[in-house]
This record gives C-alpha cells, structure tokens and sequence, in this order.
C-alpha cells in the first residue's frame, strides 16, 4: 500500500506544533551526514604585495571625516523579574482592577511572566460573566492560543457536553484558567509560574463573585482549593471558598483532558456534575 505522503508530513507538522514547535532553524534542508571539505584559510598576500585592510564598519564610515555621532548600540531587552518580584507586582496589580476588563488589560501588559514570551496571545475567559458558577481550569492548549478562548479543543468540547447536561452552556457559566498563558508543549506550569499568576485568577474570581466555583483537575483544586491529595481523593468534596467579598461554595471534579484518557471514570464526573445541578437548583 503506498504511504499518503502529503497527509504523513501534515501529521508531523501537526506533531511538531504540538509539542510548541514553531520556527524552522533554516529555509534550506542540510544534510549534517555528508561529508564537507574542511573550510580552507585565505591565501597569505604576494611577495610585496600590500596586505588588504579589512573595509571599514557602518558606523566607522558615517563618523569618519563628517562630524556625525556615532550610532548607539543597540539595547537588549531587560532581564525578567525574578519570582518573588514578579509575584509581588502581581498582587499589586490584580488589587488595581476594578472591572474583568480592566483585569485583562493589566494582563495584558504584565511582563513578569515567562510564559508570555512563548504563547501567541493571552486566554483570558469565555462566558457570561454574570453566571452562577464558574469553571477554572489549569493552563490552556495549542488550540486554545490560537483562538484566544479557553477549552476549545477536545476536552473543551468534552466540557460543552458534561455542562450541556446538567443544563448549562457558554452562555450561563464562566470558564477561566490559572495560567493564562500556553505553557511551552503544554507541559505542566511549573509552581512559581502558578504563583505569579494566582492573584489574577484570585481576583477574576472575586469580580465574577459567582455563587459556586468548580475547580478541573487536580492542579485547579490544589492551588486553589489548597489540597494536598490527589484527585481522586478530592473530588466531589464540597468546600467553602472565600473571594474575599464572600464565602462561596466550591467543589473540585476530574478535568476532561483526563476523562478523555481514562473514559471510564466519566461515571464518576457526571456524580460531581449532579451534585452541581443540585446545589444550583437549591
């Protein structure tokens, strides 16, 4: 059977993409097996001959002779922040906000955060700001970078269905992340990463001031929640959560990206998603 070339390189470019690749290192292939010639030394001058002078540097020739300053080199970027300065000027800055738009402005602008460097733009939220209860996630995903929106991709769309469900959609709740920016590859954030951000979800949730938090996964409820377990042992468990305005109520479930991996236990998400619709019913 002949291979369907074109679609096994889009697989590979796919692949590639995935794992946070995305600059080639040259226009034209190299082939680093073949043999090369090893680079030659330039010829020494003729007997009596003059040896050539090097030719004079830009800036060398525009200052030479013609009263010009000379160009100023040029400046590198300033290093970043470390951690704990970085995490202190967010909580300064998350403090400032008074509105979700002016949060994601102050998001925007916020340089002491790596992972900015890396990602195509910031994932702020998606949904109603006004809803009842509020989805936080960890990190986004390639498809999320893309679009600007969290969970979008495959678990998203896993996400839409587990809400759907208990009868809800993008319109009545609120879907955020603590990191809202890609991590490389999407691997796991790393915990001073989480830190610098966690006063701007802290006070994303505080301006929703929804009436219940629900924590995906197990990176969500630790850091928020403060647990220490796994998720396995803390799902499903109700606990009260302060917004600093207001005790709320909140509970952790199984992230989708993880349902999607192990199906099975999506028995035990739709127990959680029960106990959510209940506790908005009462």
């Amino acid at each position: 059977m002949t291979p369907d070339r074109p679609k096994a390189a889009r697989d590979l470019l796919d692949f590639y993409m995935e794992a946070g690749a995305d600059a080639l290192l040259g226009e034209a292939p190299v082939d680093r097996f073949a043999d090369q010639e090893p680079a030659r030394s330039p010829a020494p001058p003729a007997s009596g001959a003059p040896a050539r002078r090097p030719p004079l540097s830009y800036t060398s020739q525009k200052t030479r002779g013609s009263g010009e300053r000379p160009t100023p080199p040029v400046s590198t970027p300033a290093a970043p922040p470390s951690p704990g300065v970085a995490a202190t000027d967010a909580r300064q800055q998350a403090r400032q906000a008074a509105s979700l738009d002016e949060l994601r402005r102050i998001l925007e602008s916020f340089e002491g955060c790596e992972l900015k460097r890396h990602a195509k733009q910031l994932v702020f939220a998606d949904g109603n700001p006004e809803a009842r209860v509020m989805f936080v996630g960890e990190a986004p995903g390639r498809e999320e970078d893309l679009e600007g929106l969290p969970f979008v991709g495959r678990s998203g769309k896993l996400l839409d269905l587990m809400i759907k469900a208990i009868g809800l959609d993008r319109t009545t709740s609120y879907i955020a992340n603590i990191i809202p920016w890609r991590p490389p590859g999407n691997r796991t954030p790393t915990p001073q990463e989480s830190q610098i951000c966690l006063p701007f979800i802290l006070r994303q949730i505080e301006l929703v001031d929804p009436d219940i938090l629900v924590c995906l996964g197990g990176p969500s409820s630790q850091t928020l929640l403060g647990f220490t377990d796994g998720i396995m042992k803390t799902r499903g468990r109700w606990l009260t959560f302060n917004t600093g305005t207001r005790d709320i109520r909140a509970i952790a479930t199984l992230h989708p990206a993880y349902l999607l991996r192990q199906p099975l236990h999506k028995r035990l998400a739709w127990r959680d998603f029960l106990a959510i619709r209940k506790a908005l019913s009462s």
